[in-house]
């Protein structure tokens, strides 16, 4: 098994891991969860044995194969097939001997290598490389192509379909899903819940890590956390576990105030100077119970579009493709404000493209296709995230779509964006993928739109960002068209959902469950599927059949009507401890004046300490109302499955 004991890991002068101790049993899956930059991915680099920890031990057993996800792809001119078979270098390095012994008539030689390339595998290999490839979305004619050929993304499938073939004792998934659509990320999910592996993997995708992890290692103020089962199960136990928490941070400080004003009362007095030293001793022994400190870094909405035109785009027997190349054809479809569109379908089938024709990236080749003189579309792409002006900075661009705008309020603006402080004012050139993402959403939301369209706006994101997008996606006005391989942001926000295929964009009549055996059912997907993943999808369709599908959509609807409440107690809570916090620093800051404490200065730092004992009393207030929304929201969420499920087996 793999044990942290009393670890400690930094990177500079930043403290990611304090005093960790853990245990995780071969064949757990544990999924590893924290905001970005917390640490996750330097664990990864501990258990692969490339960094040391600068106290403690990190054991891994020394027979273990430890396989990861290559983050470079050289641009080679091998086949993408010879090329995830490459990632086995044992299984290459026994052909090559193969080949040698062969050379030399090593008859002996040649039995021992055959025997030990069968117990490999290596005679159906490439048998099982195309069928991960398939997996992945690749086609078969591209399995022969080049690895040069592919785009950036596509060599990434390529790196984790390495991965998936090696065999190993501890597979290390790194963000996974960034770079698949859902067909693939739904493939990639039966696969690891056959994984008989240890697994540990990081990812901001709820539903995925819902569905492939048994435990959570959560990052915690520079602890590491364990907690047993899946995600769902972590937030119900982290939910409880802050409120305990700040129920004994307010024992404490209560504790804290009685010994301290005995303390100040009678330790100047002879008789009672022993009563008061033992009061101080306590004070030192006390364990600290630290504050919940829940302040999310993101916090935004949508205002309302100036104009809700009604129908905002017609499309009648429209016809869209690329020159002669037709991709999609007889579209017929009205968005209207309210509309929530979640497009399915497999790669390449043509959900970007009607992405940007909606856009007015491109022209309908035929047909009638009108837009309101009102329209205005925000549009979310990986190609807007290029088309950032990489020596300007987050606050510059936003100056640009308004130069009536103070600079506080895009500095405001930009702070529900995790943009704080001198981030606003800092180029872009060197910003994550993830911070690239977030201005770009911020571009989007301000230029108060009445159509988004947003084609996979979560890449890079991580569960906070995602959370604060899915919470301002529901309170949206306008029309949506959504195309998203994170199943929970697809299933929390959209109404009806339209299946692109074989040319045609219809109606699907079903969830998001209908489509995984939709997906499977096709011929090839099913070719892809091993037996056990076969029992996975047959078991789920021996299930009693679902509640209609027109109800169950009326029944989302009402539940994020009714719940918005809880939604929005949770947004104001966490904008008065930030705010709070951020006053709390400010006044920290005043008090290493040592001229505070002059006898003149009385008065002022008796206004500043009741400033701080009032914020105190504000953050303490803020996150236990928050405690209670988050509570009330999980209850509402539990109630309306077990709703929808008795009205199921009804």
């Amino acid at each position: 098994m793999i044990q942290l004991q009393n670890l400690s890991l930094q990177r500079g002068v930043k403290e990611l891991i304090k005093q960790a101790n853990i245990e995780i049993y071969p064949g757990h899956k544990v999924g590893v969860i924290g905001k970005n930059g917390c640490g996750k991915s330097t664990l990864f680099g501990l258990l692969r044995n490339e960094i040391q920890a600068d106290s403690g031990d990190c054991m891994v057993p020394k027979a273990w194969k430890i396989v990861s996800v290559a983050q470079e792809t050289p641009g080679t001119d091998r086949k993408a097939i010879d090329y995830v078979i490459d990632g086995d270098i044992h299984l290459r390095e026994l052909q090559k001997a193969l080949e040698k012994a062969e050379e030399q008539h090593d008859g002996s030689r040649i039995g021992h290598l055959h025997d030990e390339l069968a117990q490999l595998g290596a005679y159906d290999v490439e048998a099982r490389a195309a069928t991960i490839l398939a997996g992945l979305g690749f086609e078969n004619a591209q399995l022969s192509l080049p690895v040069s050929s592919f785009s950036g993304g596509w060599r990434m499938r390529l790196n984790l379909a390495q991965a998936l073939l090696c065999d190993s004792d501890l597979l290390l998934l790194d963000e996974p899903t960034n770079h698949l659509d859902l067909d693939a990320v739904i493939w990639l999910e039966t696969w690891i819940q056959r994984y008989k592996g240890t697994l540990l993997l990081i990812s901001h995708d709820k539903s995925f890590i819902d569905a492939c992890v048994d435990n959570i290692v959560s990052f915690e103020s520079q602890a590491l956390v364990y907690y047993s089962g899946n995600y769902s199960s972590y937030e119900k136990q982290r939910i409880e576990r802050l409120r305990l928490q700040a129920s004994e941070f307010e024992k404490q400080e209560k504790k804290k105030a009685h010994l301290n004003s005995f303390i100040t009362r009678f330790k100047a007095k002879a008789s009672k100077a022993k009563q008061a030293q033992s009061r101080i001793k306590q004070l030192e022994k006390m364990q600290e119970v630290l504050p919940v400190h829940q302040s999310s870094a993101f916090q935004f909405s949508f205002k309302p579009p100036e104009k809700l035109p009604n129908p905002l785009v017609r499309m009648e027997e429209v016809k869209v493709g690329y020159g002669e190349k037709v991709i999609l054809e007889q579209v017929k479809m009205n968005l209207v404000p309210g509309s929530r569109i979640g497009l399915l379908g497999k790669n390449g089938a043509g959900k970007s493209t009607f992405i940007k024709l909606l856009a007015e990236e491109m022209r309908p080749l035929q047909g009638d296709y009108e837009t309101s003189a009102g329209l205005t579309i925000g549009y979310f792409a990986q190609h807007q995230v290029e088309l950032l002006h990489l020596q300007s900075s987050a606050y510059d661009h936003v100056f640009r779509l308004d130069k009536t705008q103070t600079e506080q309020q895009i500095r405001d603006y930009l702070g529900g964006f995790g943009f704080h402080g001198d981030e606003a004012l800092k180029a872009v050139a060197p910003m994550s993928g993830g911070e690239k993402a977030r201005l770009v959403l911020a571009l989007v939301v301000f230029q108060k739109p009445n159509l988004l369209l947003l084609d996979e706006p979560t890449n890079h994101l991580d569960m906070e960002m995602r959370q604060a997008l899915s919470f301002a996606l529901q309170g949206f006005d306008g029309a949506m068209v959504l195309v998203s391989h994170d199943r929970y942001l697809l299933s929390s926000v959209c109404d009806d959902f339209y299946l692109v295929d074989a040319g045609a964009v219809s109606a699907f009549d079903g969830d998001l469950d209908d489509y995984r055996k939709w997906l499977f059912s096709s011929p090839t997907m099913s070719s892809v599927e091993t037996a056990e993943g076969k029992d996975t999808v047959s078991k789920a369709s021996n299930r009693a059949p679902e509640l209609d599908k027109k109800a169950r959509k009326r029944l989302e609807a009402e539940f994020r009507q009714s719940t918005k409440p809880f939604r929005d107690e949770i947004a104001k809570q966490e904008r008065v401890m930030e705010n709070a916090n951020k006053a709390l620093a400010e006044i920290e800051e005043k008090m290493l004046d040592t001229s505070l404490y002059d006898a003149e200065n009385k008065a002022a730092l008796a206004t500043i300490l009741n400033q701080q004992a009032s914020l105190k009393g504000q953050v303490e207030d803020a996150e236990m109302l928050w405690l209670e929304a988050q509570e009330a929201l999980e209850e509402a969420s539990t109630q309306f499955e077990q709703n929808t499920q008795d009205s199921t087996e009804a």
